[in-house]
């Protein structure tokens, strides 16, 4: 399993980055309900639960009106991110170093 891991890692890493672009540059709330579709599945794959509840928490928000709460529910997901980004660049390392 751990011969493609590092290069899984790297492929959710890239497309975590656009996707965290998506959110922050949403034109109106189906833009950023289908940002944060997205970036809850790949999350969710990768077991990054915690950014995946976020982004749950995102898609259901945008569905009322008014869009009160967003940008702080955003700058959250923004934050677990880069708990997440750490954790797997270290994994990446760690494999890499075997």
């Amino acid at each position: 399993m751990e011969d493609g891991y590092p290069q899984l890692l790297e492929t959710f890493l890239e497309d975590s980055e656009r996707r965290l672009s998506q959110l922050h540059e949403a034109k109106d709330a189906s833009e950023l309900g289908m940002a944060a579709h997205s970036f809850k599945g790949s999350s969710s794959n990768m077991g990054a639960m915690g950014l995946a509840d976020l982004c749950q928490q995102l898609e259901e928000r945008v569905r009322q009106q008014p869009l009160y709460g967003i940008e702080d529910l955003i700058n959250r997901i923004d934050k677990e991110y880069l708990e997440v980004q750490r954790f797997y660049r270290g994994e990446r390392q760690r494999i890499s170093a075997q």
